[in-house]
């Protein structure tokens, strides 16, 4: 299934509702990725979201809170990974969630001292201390638990109006489109080719060619590895890990050839790689 987003509408909409409210809004698909259509973000999470470390825990905490979703309809609310106040909900099409509808970053009527203080417990990661973002927590507006009820009852609302729009759209996905999302979705776990058969229902004759098709020319394995190295490289830019720890992230258990299989498709070491780019930076 493709989703297709009419992001100027889409946009134009989430804009007049922080306009009107105050709260940001925006819109995730269905893996819990952000689509780019909100550019305000608070101080707090503008400074959290610059550190590329801040970045990646902001990503991951978007795609575990839909992971998570269990309510059997409307807002789930929660905390984020730096202890903002926080919202979703799907956005259907038929039965199937197509996006998802987030709220957010804002403190509720608690003490903004007990907010500050379970914040600054979850910033222990941060460079220059949690103290450096005292400032930026304390420009985060509070609301009330009734003003936030009516916002969210709004926009339960609107999700009708967006359906009734057209603003989320989907079509059906072509096999070769089936088997690029899969691979950007799992290219991390343990994939062989009866795997991937099954789970996409496609024959493993039929895999080759769509491999070789989307490639040109080369193998399915080399599509995986193609999305393990480029998402190791940007680990080796965005993070200080270890390169061992890179090679498992991405899924490559093994160092040596994890070392091997990122010389031959970059022509040069993951060590290397960071060492130049840092370089480059620095420039």
């Amino acid at each position: 299934m493709n989703i297709l987003f009419d992001e100027e509408q889409l946009r134009k909409l989430i804009a007049n509702l922080k306009i009107l409210t105050g709260v940001p809004a925006n819109i995730l698909d269905p893996e819990g990725r952000d689509i780019n259509l909100f550019r305000g973000h608070p101080p707090f999470c503008r400074a959290i979201n610059d550190l590329p470390e801040g970045h990646e825990r902001c990503i991951a905490c978007d795609q575990c809170k839909i992971r998570h979703y269990t309510e059997e309809r409307g807002f789930q609310f929660y905390r984020c990974h730096a202890g903002i106040c926080e919202a979703v909900m799907p956005l259907y099409d038929k039965k199937n969630p197509v996006a998802y509808l987030a709220v957010g970053c804002y403190l509720d009527d608690s003490p903004i001292e007990e907010q500050w203080e379970h914040t600054r417990a979850l910033l222990d990661w941060w460079p220059d201390g949690p103290d450096a973002l005292k400032d930026a927590f304390y420009q985060f507006r509070q609301y009330t638990q009734q003003e936030i009820q009516a916002y969210v009852e709004t926009l339960e609302a609107l999700s009708a109006y967006i359906r009734l729009k057209g603003m989320i759209l989907t079509t059906e996905q072509t096999d070769a489109q089936k088997l690029e999302l899969f691979l950007d979705q799992h290219y991390m776990d343990k994939l062989s080719l009866a795997s991937i058969s099954k789970q996409l229902h496609i024959g493993r004759t039929k895999l080759c060619a769509l491999a070789k098709e989307l490639s040109g020319g080369e193998t399915l394995s080399y599509l995986i590895a193609q999305r393990r190295i480029n998402a190791a490289k940007r680990l080796l830019l965005q993070s200080n890990m270890p390169i061992s720890a890179v090679a498992e992230e991405v899924g490559i258990s093994d160092y040596n050839y994890f070392s091997k299989v990122f010389r031959s498709m970059t022509g040069i070491t993951p060590s290397a790689f960071r060492k130049k780019a840092r370089s480059r930076g620095a420039e």
